[in-house]
């Protein structure tokens, strides 16, 4: 069995966030997640098209919220992680720290 491709690096961020932030995750909360936890400002756009690519992949569902008012009237999408994104991360992780072992960083230029 062949393994699961590696994420990039923003898929990584938007599916680790979907998975910190639970019911909640829609583009605009995965972004904020993002910011506050690594600092880092990813623009509106790519999440977007991140989360789009995620969910062809089948590692997100969406769905609809409720109308809200202070949208004017539009709906939420909300993301959830399905099974594949778990095993993806999972396959990630254990790539990127394979990769690490051995690796000393003191004094390297």
């Amino acid at each position: 069995m062949a393994p699961e491709p590696l994420l990039s690096e923003l898929e990584h961020l938007v599916l680790l966030a979907v998975l910190r932030l639970g019911e909640t995750a829609y583009a605009v909360t995965i972004r904020d997640e993002i910011s506050s936890v690594t600092g880092l400002q990813p623009l509106r756009g790519s999440i977007y098209v991140t989360l789009d690519r995620l969910e062809k992949k089948d590692y997100l569902a969406s769905r609809m919220g409720d109308p809200t008012p202070e949208r004017g009237g539009k709906a939420r999408r909300y993301f959830k992680l399905r099974p594949a994104a778990l095993r993806a991360l999972r396959g990630s992780r254990a790539a990127f720290q394979k990769m690490w072992e051995g690796v000393e960083l003191a004094g390297k230029t």
